[in-house]
């Protein structure tokens, strides 16, 4: 379950949010197969998005009939409206998706994109904190609203630079929201693997001293895979059940093996990080195992030089350690040493 102290924990997994969207293309039923499929996953969560017609595009969007490089942007059987009207979750819709998701224990998220949306979501459904897309980011009033319903702010950052980013934070933080985490994105569907641009994870950590995640839109799982090693606290991904389905975002979803394996990454990857600060986890009889002690090259004979010619270097590391092989060169033997035979101490 989500909790925004644990976001702020390096003892906590990452928190995994399968993004259905829009993938369930209208269907409720598909919905909940998807959902299923994400509770056995191991996800941590399911998103939807929260749109109709009046809320997400103007009326010049509708007149142009743009698509944005979907399925349909070389139909003509469907009018951007239509599929907009088809695939939009009404409010009903969405309280029963919640009571699904409470029934299958997995938190139940959306994305809204109008205030009337953000009310449903958090007065009437109650999600545990407010996604807002990256689009949303430069949206003063939208945010403001947002920090006045008192819950924490997930903040995905494609689209925007660093000026616009800042703004929105002080934006929050203005608004008495201290709960925030930044989710690097980028907003390209599929990204080239130069755009991806991982290294922005220590760039929002160290510019805003928030959790900081990860809404990937690759294919695969290399890229959230990665993100573990910059210490993630969320890893959002596109969720399908089908890739070959029709609608927005299918093919570049992952599928339920895909989402298994970032989900089954999470659950372990995030304890191999461990500390800045160097640990010795080895026992001391592992080490002296491994390591190697000074022993004689050759047979030594008392009263003896030890040359540098006359020592080696072998395991176990129960001897004299091989740094302090200048301690020993040019001593004098007080015994006869044999070849091979860790030499002590009191041997010189």
């Amino acid at each position: 379950m989500f909790s925004y102290p644990d976001l702020c924990s390096d003892k906590t997994k990452p928190y995994v949010i399968a993004e259905i969207g829009a993938n369930h293309n209208g269907d409720m039923e598909l919905a909940k197969k998807i959902i299923d499929e994400a509770v056995c996953c191991g996800a941590d969560c399911v998103k939807f998005q929260s749109w109709t017609k009046e809320s997400i595009f103007s009326k010049k969007t509708y007149e142009d009939n743009f698509f944005l490089g979907d399925d349909y942007r070389n139909r003509k059987d469907y009018t951007l409206e239509q599929i907009v009207d088809k695939y939009h979750i009404d409010f009903e819709k969405h309280k029963e998706l919640k009571r699904y998701c409470d029934s299958k224990g997995i938190d139940f998220n959306s994305t809204p994109f109008s205030k009337k949306e953000m009310d449903l979501l958090t007065d009437d459904i109650g999600v545990p904190f407010i996604k807002i897309a990256s689009m949303d980011l430069n949206n003063i009033p939208f945010l403001k609203y947002a920090a006045g319903k008192k819950k924490p702010v997930v903040l995905s950052t494609g689209l925007c630079g660093l000026t616009e980013i800042n703004n929105a934070v002080e934006c929050l933080e203005k608004e008495g929201c201290d709960e925030i985490v930044l989710l690097h994105c980028v907003s390209i569907y599929p990204p080239q693997d130069e755009e991806v641009n991982l290294n922005n994870i220590d760039m929002l950590k160290k510019n805003f001293g928030y959790p900081v995640g990860y809404s990937d839109h690759t294919i695969g799982t290399v890229a959230p895979i990665m993100s573990l090693a910059k210490g993630v606290k969320i890893i959002e991904k596109h969720f399908t059940i089908d890739k070959n389905m029709e609608g927005w975002d299918h093919k570049i979803s992952a599928d339920p093996p895909e989402l298994r394996t970032i989900c089954d990454a999470a659950k372990t990857g995030y304890k191999m990080l461990g500390s800045f600060r160097r640990h010795v986890n080895e026992t001391a009889e592992r080490r002296e195992a491994f390591q190697r002690s000074i022993v004689a090259a050759r047979n030594i004979k008392k009263d003896e030089i030890i040359s540098m010619e006359d020592i080696d270097f072998k395991r176990p590391g129960i001897g004299i350690a091989p740094q302090y092989y200048n301690f020993i060169v040019g001593k004098t033997a007080k015994r006869d040493i044999a070849y091979d035979e860790i030499i002590q101490l009191m041997d010189f």
